[in-house]
């Protein structure tokens, strides 16, 4: 009975020290950071495309846009707040927020990308950062969050729709492969 009782409280005092880690790690890691080195914008929203461009004419930041609108309009919109054809690139090959990430990490990586300002509606950003942090970090670069205003249209992500998309990210870390592909291996039945 004792044994389990330390068991328990070992397990217990172990989770906590797990999960306080990773609330101060990014907090700890701050000094050390580079400056921002690129916007990413995930697709889905031209607002989120404009809040970048603005960012990008402001702060001469190259701009990454997976997943968005059209390319002549994005193109269009970008050259319009004074951003370069340089600066952008589009890149089209994701199919959701998880594929937002696995399609172009490594080739930030090899960039040596470290930071990256992370462009989304704000219903959307802590589903984003969570996909994000865990297959971002295991290459070693950074997010930091801008949320674009999404009023009066912002749902709350459901919790289970997070929670799924986290172990999706973490799988494909481990795996090098989307939980979802092995699971619907046929894309006409997702």
């Amino acid at each position: 009975v004792r044994l389990l009782s330390y068991l328990r409280r070992s397990a217990v005092a172990v989770l906590l020290l797990v999960f306080l880690g990773w609330l101060l790690l990014p907090r700890l890691l701050q000094p050390w950071l580079p400056p921002p080195q690129l916007i990413l914008v995930l697709g889905g929203d031209v607002d989120r495309e404009e809040v970048a461009a603005q960012l990008a004419g402001r702060s001469g930041l190259p701009v990454l846009v997976s997943g968005g609108s059209n390319s002549a309009y994005a193109r269009w919109l970008f050259n319009r707040y004074g951003v370069s054809a340089n600066q952008l690139q589009l890149d089209y090959s994701a199919r959701d927020t998880l594929g937002n990430f696995t399609t172009v990490v490594d080739r930030l990586r090899q960039r040596g990308i470290r930071h990256v300002l992370l462009v989304t509606s704000e219903d959307h950003l802590s589903r984003s950062m969570a996909v994000g942090q865990v297959v971002a970090g295991s290459r070693g670069i950074h997010l930091t969050g801008v949320p674009v205003s999404c009023t009066p249209s912002c749902e709350e992500e459901a919790w289970i729709k997070q929670a799924g998309d986290w172990v999706r990210a973490v799988a494909w870390v481990v795996t090098g492969r989307d939980l979802r592909d092995a699971a619907f291996p046929d894309p006409e039945a997702r």
